[in-house]
């Protein structure tokens, strides 16, 4: 009997962590030298306090010096995944779908979002994502102001027919000069006030999962944002 193909293994972190940094630095050049120093810098901080406070403890010397070497790895793999990040939403930010992307890869379990808009202009390709939370409602419009304020109030109305009074916020990701930039959509979408419990949200968001969605949006072109984070440490 012929063996059956063994499903390719996925690379190992040291792998994986080159990958990602070989992806970003080709498109950001200052990844290199910050990278250094944030492996650099708390590495040196830990030794000048080891000599300063061991007072010639060997033991104290060692242990100040293994927390700058822990601090420095930990520090870098955060940037490294930061910066990888952004560099993938700057790669696909645009593109008809990366808000959808930005959708499914970075908001937390306290909110319910689908990739897939609830609008969509077929002639332009700009659309209307939805995203519950502790705000409330959310809708994220891609494409310029002007082209896409009607698609907007119209689903607020929509949304105001099925859920009364609920806080309805509009988000633009665009083309415009004050327009949110793509990197910044999660941190925008944190920084409206809460005013919903989580049972709240659910309640919200199947209610809401009622409504017809507009048609699935082709997946952007470039890196994904859900598999650059660097590999935790554990």
């Amino acid at each position: 009997m012929a063996k059956k193909d063994s499903p390719e293994k996925e690379p190992g972190r040291i792998k994986q962590l080159w990958q990602i940094f070989n992806l970003t630095r080709k498109s950001d050049k200052l990844l290199l030298p910050i990278l250094l120093a944030t492996l650099i810098l708390p590495i040196a901080a830990g030794a000048v306090a080891a000599v300063a406070i061991s007072g010639g403890s060997i033991l104290t010397l060692i242990l100040y010096i293994v927390t700058g070497i822990l601090l420095a790895i930990l520090l870098t793999l955060v940037v490294l995944g930061q910066r990888a990040e952004r560099t993938a939403y700057q790669q696909i930010s645009g593109q008809p779908g990366a808000v959808g992307a930005v959708l499914r890869s970075a908001l937390r379990r306290a909110w319910q979002a689908s990739e897939f808009p609830v609008a969509v202009n077929p002639r332009t390709q700009e659309a209307v994502y939805r995203a519950v939370g502790r705000p409330g409602v959310v809708l994220i419009a891609e494409g310029s102001k002007t082209k896409t304020k009607k698609m907007l109030e119209d689903e607020r109305r929509a949304i105001l027919r099925a859920v009364p009074e609920i806080p309805v916020h509009f988000v633009y990701v665009g083309p415009d000069s004050d327009s949110t930039p793509l990197h910044k959509l999660n941190r925008t979408l944190k920084s409206f006030k809460n005013s919903l419990r989580k049972a709240e949200v659910l309640a919200v968001s199947h209610r809401l999962n009622s409504l017809k969605n507009g048609p699935a949006m082709p997946i952007p072109k470039g890196m994904d944002p859900s598999k650059v984070r660097a590999p935790r440490p554990r």
